[in-house]
């Protein structure tokens, strides 16, 4: 993992606490908040991770940043001179105004590429030596559904906050599934319409129930 992608995941991690913990920090129920805290870094290095090993899988590798927006039109001038963390502003803004009450976790994006290993291996005349948008919407769903497996477990584990935590994978899971900008779900659609309508089908009804039950 680069310097780089290993700081942009720490800072994830501090505003998804930041996120998940401000009600609670508002009503003063600080006790909550290391284990924020550590399950928050449990979501982001789980959805992480799993798209790391279906990438090797591929013999390719993913890399992680801040969803960052630098594009404002359509023409190539239409951009800012320096990309604006969005990953880091548009979570912590909705978060204040809303005090807490809306979560808006759309944090990180990926990069797909091919490893070097991939071109040596790859040969013949139904082989790629780069890797496809269906190879990018595998990667993307292994990671929105490990959140949702990691939140199902979650929520039948005998703690007492077990039910908050395993919403917090499952809404994270759904702003990640949402098709923009390079979000998961974006490379998802992209990759395969069909693997993105099972995916975001069965996303929306776990993070319905999750508010549903709140």
């Amino acid at each position: 993992m680069e310097k780089r992608e290993f700081s942009h995941i720490i800072i994830a991690i501090i505003v998804l606490t930041i996120a998940a913990s401000f009600s609670s920090f508002l009503n003063k129920s600080y006790s909550i908040i290391p284990w924020v805290f550590i399950f928050s870094a449990i979501i982001i290095l789980t959805s992480i991770y799993s798209k790391k090993m279906v990438a090797n899988h591929l013999d390719a590798d993913v890399e992680h940043e801040l969803w960052l927006w630098q594009r404002y039109g359509i023409k190539n001038n239409q951009k800012l001179s320096k990309p604006l963390p969005m990953g880091v502003i548009l979570p912590l803004i909705i978060t204040l105004f809303s005090t807490g009450k809306i979560l808006f976790l759309g944090l990180l994006t990926y990069e797909t590429r091919a490893l070097k290993r991939r071109v040596a291996k790859r040969h013949g005349f139904y082989s790629f030596t780069e890797m496809t948008d269906v190879h990018n919407a595998l990667i993307g769903s292994a990671g929105i559904f490990s959140l949702l497996i990691l939140g199902i477990i979650i929520y039948f584990l005998p703690f007492q906050i077990s039910e908050t935590l395993a919403k917090l994978a499952i809404y994270y899971a759904f702003w990640n599934v949402l098709p923009i900008s390079k979000f998961d779900g974006t490379q998802i659609y992209f990759g395969s319409p069909i693997l993105y309508s099972i995916t975001a089908t069965i996303t929306f009804i776990l993070a319905a129930v999750a508010l549903i039950t709140i």
